[in-house]
């Protein structure tokens, strides 16, 4: 029996800015949020602008007018909460699959972190409500399409805003679909009705493009380390030289990730006895391949955009995203804030980099497979060669998502396309980058997983030379759940599944550190 999971540390917001890790926490991990005291001091010094705002005959926009290409009527005020509540029910309108779980529950921490910097005019009892909403595990059906990441991320916002108003349908904490309005009340939640400026304070936000870009940013550091492994494995495997990974080589070319990448190389290649066996007169081959040789170069480079992505992340974090918004001296004024494309261009640049670390991971895969570059190993890796395939095509697998993550590495945020009668005439599509880089997340790691079974099988079959310490852990992991072993052929997808459990739930990496000490 495993010991209980211990309690996920409760995320303050409006304190100050949310980091990467609160995003994961509370998304991914189910984190409970406390709303600051002092930020909610300045929720309500600034509602009260509002309610100042909504008094005078001259318009202002989003309180007492309509919205984009209609912001030139004004609006009597009887029919002010009606425009409201018009606004969150004709914007909620997404259509296709349902949203993950882990991406709206991001949207939503985000959103409750610009309300509650006091920005956005909102009234505290809002605010509490949708705080409450999320602790209570209530996760609104937002859909694929809908987003055009400019005036925020306006179909996805809306559909959690029409939860709020008790409104539109809900998965609760259990994942049963069912009326928003059931869920709230099983909460102990009053539906909000909503008044002035508070529609748009619900819906203008980059939210569900940063959440995205924040898992994003959690998973890819981590299988960055694993590109290491797999590649230090690969090297190994494939009677490589780990020479080209020393220190001294590496300063001459200071790219930062880099160094990072083959310090983390060198420690898991070190004390092989397989590397030790050619490291002789006799061993002719003077330098690898590039899959091999310039791991570092390439790992490197995607932790360097990685750690550029986070830094806009850091940014965006920070920041109250809202139109209009209520400034610190207490004006409220029209801005462009809620355009995307900051967001936009690093998860395009992101799903780059994954493309083409999973492009050299399945170049290594390729050279284990081809006898005439595998330095001694059986074709295929396969048994009896003929009548067993081997990893021929777990091969294909590799090469098939490394195709697909090709196309998803086209960008998304140069293709503007106007809306709202042309007054949002250009827009970032950064939700479309942010989809397209989960799927590149997913594609990198099942992809990394093949190569790290294909890898282990290539080490055994080098028997009876043993593997580096950290490789031979990494072995072990494997067979010990029933994968990567040499033999006859069998069904070989529930193994590529358990290499990619292994990979995604930290295992590899774990297995590694017990002989490397921390991978950076």
């Amino acid at each position: 029996m495993t010991a209980a999971a211990a309690p996920t540390p409760t995320v303050v917001v409006g304190a100050g800015p949310l980091t990467v890790e609160d995003v994961v926490a509370v998304a991914r991990h189910d984190a409970p949020v406390h709303l600051d005291d002092a930020a909610l001091a300045e929720v309500r010094r600034t509602r009260e602008i509002i309610r100042g705002l909504a008094g005078e005959t001259r318009p202002h926009y989003g309180v007492s007018t309509g919205f984009g290409a209609l912001a030139t009527r004004h609006i009597p005020v009887d029919l002010r909460h009606r425009l409201q509540r018009s606004l969150i029910r004709s914007h909620a309108a997404g259509s296709g699959p349902e949203v993950e779980r882990e991406v709206v529950r991001a949207l939503m921490l985000l959103r409750i972190a610009t309300l509650a910097t006091g920005r956005t005019g909102i009234r505290e009892e809002t605010l509490r409500t949708y705080a409450g909403m999320l602790d209570a595990g209530i996760t609104p059906v937002v859909h694929e399409y809908g987003s055009l990441g400019c005036s925020g991320d306006l179909a996805p916002l809306s559909h959690c805003a029409l939860a709020l108003m008790g409104e539109g349908e809900v998965r609760d904490a259990d994942g049963t679909r069912m009326p928003a309005a059931d869920a709230l009340a099983a909460a102990g939640l009053t539906p909000v009705e909503l008044e002035e400026k508070e529609g748009l304070a619900l819906v203008n936000g980059t939210d569900g493009m940063l959440g995205m870009l924040c898992l994003a940013l959690h998973d890819l550091r981590e299988l960055l380390v694993v590109a290491d492994v797999s590649a230090a494995m690969s090297v190994e495997g494939l009677l490589g030289t780990d020479d080209v990974f020393a220190a001294d080589l590496h300063t001459l070319r200071p790219q930062p990730g880099q160094a990072v990448s083959a310090a983390n190389i060198r420690k898991v290649m070190a004390h092989s006895p397989i590397r030790e066996s050619h490291r002789t007169e006799e061993c002719t081959r003077v330098q690898d391949a590039y899959s091999l040789r310039c791991a570092p170069q390439v790992a490197g480079g995607a932790r360097d955009t990685v750690e550029h992505a986070a830094r806009v992340a850091g940014f965006e974090l920070a920041s109250a995203v809202d139109n209009p918004v209520v400034t610190p001296d207490g004006r409220v004024e029209s801005n462009g804030n809620f355009h995307g494309a900051p967001v936009a261009y690093v998860l395009d640049f992101l799903a780059i980099v994954a493309a083409d670390v999973a492009s050299m991971s399945e170049r290594r895969t390729d050279r284990f497979l081809d006898v005439s570059r595998s330095n001694g190993l059986p074709p295929f890796l396969a048994d009896d060669p003929g009548v067993d395939s081997g990893h021929m095509i777990a091969q294909y697998t590799q090469a098939a998502i490394v195709s697909e993550m090709k196309r998803l590495a086209a960008p998304a945020s140069v293709d503007s396309i106007p809306s709202s009668a042309m007054q949002e005439d250009h827009v970032s599509m950064g939700w479309s980058a942010a989809r397209k880089l989960r799927r590149s997340v997913d594609g990198l790691a099942r992809v990394l997983a093949v190569e790290v079974l294909t890898a282990a099988r290539g080490l055994q079959l080098r028997a009876p030379l043993a593997p580096a310490p950290a490789s031979g852990a990494v072995v072990e992991a494997l067979t010990s759940a029933g994968a990567g072993s040499p033999g006859p052929d069998r069904f070989l997808a529930p193994e590529i599944e358990v290499a990619h459990r292994l990979v995604t739930d930290g295992t590899v990496r774990r297995v590694v550190e017990q002989h490397t000490g921390p991978l950076a």
